[in-house]
């Protein structure tokens, strides 16, 4: 009579034990009673029917998946290797389970080619110039279109643009010949200022001829530092004109 009563009790106490899930916090259960959705089920200790319900856990967290390498030909038909990663989160966890098959599978599909789209629509100083743009362009076509699926893409960034070696030299050359045209500007306009600068002595020289007597002597001053100088300079005439006269 015993046995009788225990076997029972101890098939019930299996069958709960069976039926008992946990889900964290980050997670929610998408619940399937035979074959058919009835449900989720939040955080915490749930109970579903064993052999008749069958839960799929969902991750909520945000999930970064990176976008392999893809050979891009831009506008000016430039051949470039890029990747990128991309940022996700799952809003309504049935539509991840029930609207595709495997959502971070086809989510990193749709930006890669998305990827090539996109960026094959640009020109090389473009791509390298306008990252954000680019990067907020094609996270908003990812987000469209992976909206019914129930996913979020909160992000794209361009990782890496990866150049043939004869651009990365002609490049190179390209901003050195940069460099010194700015180099020349610069000195030409340094040559501007300058001469402009002694035109307005020369100006002012003219207009006050003593002005000129107390250049040359403050030239006199400053070559009569070096001890190891030795200066001739010709005395000014009118100095001794009133001796030849005489």
């Amino acid at each position: 009579m015993q046995y009788a009563i225990g076997i029972p009790v101890v098939v019930v106490i299996l069958f709960f034990f069976m039926g008992m899930r946990t889900l964290l916090e980050y997670q929610r259960g998408v619940v399937f009673r035979l074959g058919k959705y009835v449900g989720i089920k939040g955080p915490g200790l749930r109970f579903i029917i064993p052999f008749v319900d069958q839960l799929v856990k969902v991750d909520l967290r945000t999930i970064a998946r990176d976008v392999p390498p893809q050979d891009i030909i831009t506008k000016d038909n430039v051949t470039v290797q890029v990747n990128a990663v991309v940022f996700m989160r799952v809003m309504s966890p049935d539509k991840a389970i029930l609207e595709v098959d495997n959502y971070l599978y086809n989510t990193s599909q749709l930006a890669q080619t998305t990827l090539r789209s996109v960026l094959g629509q640009v020109e090389l100083d473009d791509l390298l110039t306008k990252r954000d743009q680019l990067n907020e362009e094609v996270q908003n076509i990812l987000d469209a279109d992976t909206d019914p699926w129930g996913v979020k893409v909160t992000k794209v960034e361009i990782k890496h643009v990866d150049l043939p070696q004869e651009m990365q030299r002609a490049m190179a050359k390209q901003a050195e010949a940069e460099r010194e045209r700015r180099a020349k500007v610069i000195h030409a306009e340094g040559e501007f200022q300058a001469s402009s600068k002694l035109a307005e002595a020369a100006a002012i020289i003219q207009r006050e001829p003593a002005a000129l007597q107390l250049r040359y002597l403050q030239t006199l001053a400053e070559i009569s530092t070096e001890n190891s100088s030795t200066v001739i300079f010709p005395v000014p005439v009118d100095l001794i004109s009133g001796f030849l006269k005489k």
